[in-house]
């Protein structure tokens, strides 16, 4: 009776991704991070130094080469501070006005957010993005569809008390114009500190809900 040879072959063992690779990636995040941090820096610098890959790379204390190793052009480097900077001005929003509760608890959340001042780095890292969004058609639809995922929270806010009235209102249009209401403070907070920014965002979040539009 024939016996199965041992030399058989068993099922493969996956093999294990060397230490190495791991570390290098590892190393590579961490390089391009510090690229990403030292654009932020100069993007809300006071424009002394010229936004470049050379002056970020040096500034991020990496090579000129390794810094296009990760980015191709500036016109990276400046999308990738777009995104960078989403956690800080537009999740916050996101779970404020898209977390659990009625239209009152929701608003309140809302404007207690956009009453806080927005710190002075974020305000000049924003004046810069819309300068460069002028000239660079990558970084105006980049930072355009930023805006929309912005606006979309007050659209998504004032659908909740829609939902809540059955009426008709118009959601969208008191949405957008939340919006652009909040973001002319925010223009004007950076000229004027004095101005009440909880009234302000209170009087437009409620002013809105209790006039509403029908469609």
């Amino acid at each position: 009776m024939a016996t199965r040879s041992s030399d058989t072959p068993s099922k493969p063992v996956p093999a294990e991704r060397p230490a190495g690779r791991t570390r290098a990636s590892a190393k590579g995040e961490q390089t391009r991070a510090r690229l990403i941090a030292a654009a932020r820096t100069l993007l809300a610098g006071d424009g002394s130094i010229p936004f470049t890959t050379r002056n970020v790379a040096a500034a991020g204390g990496v090579t000129h080469g390794m810094c296009h190793y990760h980015f191709q052009d500036r016109t990276d480097l400046i999308l990738a501070v777009v995104e960078d900077i989403r956690p800080e001005w537009i999740t916050p929003l996101e779970e404020a006005a898209g977390s659990p509760g009625p239209f009152a608890q929701r608003a309140e959340r809302v404007i207690g957010l956009l009453s806080r001042p927005e710190g002075a780095d974020l305000s000049r890292l924003h004046s810069a993005l819309h300068w460069f969004a002028l000239n660079d058609d990558r970084v105006r639809a980049s930072l355009a569809g930023e805006y929309r995922r912005w606006r979309a929270c007050f659209v998504t806010l004032y659908q909740v008390l829609a939902e809540e009235r059955g009426d008709g209102l118009d959601a969208r249009t008191l949405g957008e114009a939340a919006a652009a209401a909040v973001d002319g403070l925010a223009a004007i907070q950076s000229l004027d500190e004095e101005v009440d920014a909880e009234a302000v965002v209170r009087a437009v979040v409620l002013g809105l809900a209790s006039t509403g539009t029908g469609r």
